[in-house]
């Protein structure tokens, strides 16, 4: 039996007045790719940052293997375990990749330079970045800053990888590159929430979609379900504007 990692309940998330998630249900089992798709402003980045605690829920549950973390003490020790890969990189333009990925095993897990720096030259070698470990962020394009931001959650070891838009500010011939690195991830069993406007890429590799839309969960279900037989006029309006942009 697959057991849930992360089981989200009735999850509420404001800014002043603004609701911008209404009571959101749904869970994530060990070895799922979950993509969640739906228009700028549905509140899937929201989502995505509260599950990681970069914002505070107004209310709601979010529980991994089986705990309540929302008001969890240890949000450092917590992020270890759910990693996250964001559409802006977020790496330390002082330091080079390889020190960028040590710098968490070194500061939050604790680990020797020595054992650290073996963990990141695997996962930088993971994910093609080894010829690249002495660059600094602006000697590098954008799609090898994101497979370092990758190899950098990689090596936290982490149980769950959330990725926020991971290719939404690379230019169209990098977004390959990324991709690439993901669905390899995928093949090797691991767990993973992405949101994403690749539908083609998302219906490819995801076996569980959430389509969100005004701040609610539409829609969710198996890729066939959502992207081949969507049951809302939303879901299928939102994909016919994607199909178009395909087209053009």
């Amino acid at each position: 039996m697959n057991e849930k990692i992360i089981e989200i309940k009735h999850l509420i998330k404001n800014f002043g007045n603004h609701e911008v998630l209404k009571d959101i249900d749904f869970s994530v089992k060990k070895g799922d790719i979950t993509s969640i798709i739906g228009a700028s402003g549905s509140g899937k980045s929201t989502l995505l940052r509260c599950i990681n605690l970069l914002e505070t829920p107004t209310g709601g549950e979010i529980l991994f293997n089986g705990e309540n973390i929302v008001n969890a003490k240890d949000i450092p020790n917590y992020r270890t375990k759910v990693g996250m890969v964001f559409q802006n990189f977020n790496l330390f333009e002082n330091m080079n990749a390889l020190q960028n990925c040590m710098i968490g095993l070194e500061k939050v897990l604790k680990i020797s330079k020595n054992e650290a720096k073996e963990k990141s030259l695997f996962f930088l070698e993971k994910v093609g970045m080894l010829p690249y470990i002495n660059a600094k962020p602006k000697q590098l394009s954008g799609g090898q800053k994101q497979r370092v931001a990758i190899a950098r959650a990689l090596a936290m070891q982490p149980e769950v990888l959330l990725f926020d838009e991971p290719t939404s500010a690379l230019d169209p011939q990098m977004v390959g590159e990324v991709l690439s690195v993901i669905k390899t991830l995928a093949n090797e069993g691991f767990t993973m929430i992405i949101v994403t406007h690749e539908m083609a890429f998302a219906k490819e590799i995801s076996n569980h979609v959430v389509f969100m839309h005004n701040g609610i969960i539409l829609e969710e279900g198996s890729s066939e379900d959502i992207f081949v037989n969507p049951k809302k006029d939303e879901t299928k309006e939102f994909l016919k504007r994607f199909r178009n942009t395909e087209n053009n």
